[in-house]
């Protein structure tokens, strides 16, 4: 078994798309029939959906392995996986350096 779709409730669903993509993730607008135009990307065998709310957004907390040019441009310390940042909604982000 595993994880093979993610989907983030957004209040700004363009705020929020365009933190992920200063993260290196490049998102498709889609829209299903007359559903909500969304947003998604594959990470690996994950799909990663943003989808917009009209509610509270999600509380999940996500973490990504990046380059270290751009754990630096968010601030954060390699040596705690904890460190980050947080996206337009709210979630906590962790950051690591790629390895």
């Amino acid at each position: 078994m595993h994880l093979n779709l993610l989907v983030l409730r957004c209040r700004d669903i363009e705020a929020t798309r365009t933190f992920y993509t200063q993260l290196g993730l490049t998102f498709t607008r889609e829209q299903h029939g007359s559903g909500p135009v969304h947003y998604s990307t594959y990470l690996g065998g994950l799909l990663l959906e943003l989808y917009p709310t009209n509610g509270e957004p999600d509380n999940v907390r996500l973490g990504f392995s990046v380059p270290p040019t751009l754990l630096a441009q968010f601030n954060t310390h390699t040596q705690d996986p904890f460190q980050g940042c947080r996206d337009p909604d709210g979630r906590f982000v962790a950051l690591s350096m790629d390895e």
